[in-house]
């Protein structure tokens, strides 16, 4: 495979991987993947697998790359509890977002995570996201999508659905029960908090958008 770009890669794959907790010997012949600075077998594009790291350096153990060696305990898996997420992210009227993983709270460098509700009956204005994607789960309550220049498509989801927005996609969120709030959860594939809202003079009867499945055909539903 050709060199990928970023400033890092490791090198290995699925015949001389990660085995008992340590790594074999590369080779000519090895996968190419991204991969922090931490790793004694990381290294520069373009950098001949024979000269990456050493036959069977621990997982676990801090790298020496040029960064210096990676302290796992603060810089490694991190659990960030349901009651300490950020409101102070951007907002849409008629709904409160709040930040779980960003860069300033753990340094995440290409995505955005956190939670959305939407109050009974509420809906947010018309909006969109810029170049970024993002996508919803509904957690409770029940969610209805519209879309379009004048919000002329509509679908609706519930708790264990996910909902898909492409990028620049005008849309709007609406909460669809008049008693219950509706709860998501919110990732979005960049750091870059884009919300545009939009002046837009909606469809009085928008029409209903079933999901096809393009790879199980017959299996795809609203």
């Amino acid at each position: 495979l050709p060199a990928q770009e970023g400033p890092w890669l490791w090198h290995g794959g699925y015949d001389h991987g990660l085995r008992g907790g340590r790594r074999d010997d590369v080779h000519e012949s090895c996968l190419l993947a991204e991969i922090g600075p931490a790793y004694s077998m990381a290294t520069r594009p373009g950098q001949p697998c024979s000269q990456a790291g050493s036959k069977g350096a621990d997982v676990g153990e801090a790298g020496t790359g040029s960064a210096g060696p990676t302290d796992w305990r603060t810089d490694g898996v991190r659990v960030i509890p349901g009651d300490s997420l950020d409101a102070n992210t951007p907002q849409t009227p008629g709904m409160n977002r709040a930040a779980a993983i960003n860069f300033a709270r753990v340094g995440a460098q290409r995505i955005w995570a956190g939670t959305v509700h939407i109050h009974p009956d509420a809906k947010t204005g018309a909006h969109h996201h810029g170049a970024l994607e993002s996508v919803i789960y509904v957690i409770r309550g029940r969610a209805r999508m519209r879309w379009g220049d004048r919000l002329q498509w509509v679908a609706e989801a519930g708790p264990g659905d996910f909902i898909f927005i492409p990028p620049y996609v005008p849309h709007q969120e609406i909460n669809a029960s008049t008693d219950e709030t509706l709860e998501c959860v919110l990732v979005r594939s960049d750091q870059e908090a884009v919300v545009v809202n939009l002046d837009i003079e909606p469809v009085e009867r928008p029409e209903g958008v079933a999901w096809v499945d393009p790879i199980h055909k017959g299996q795809g539903g609203a």
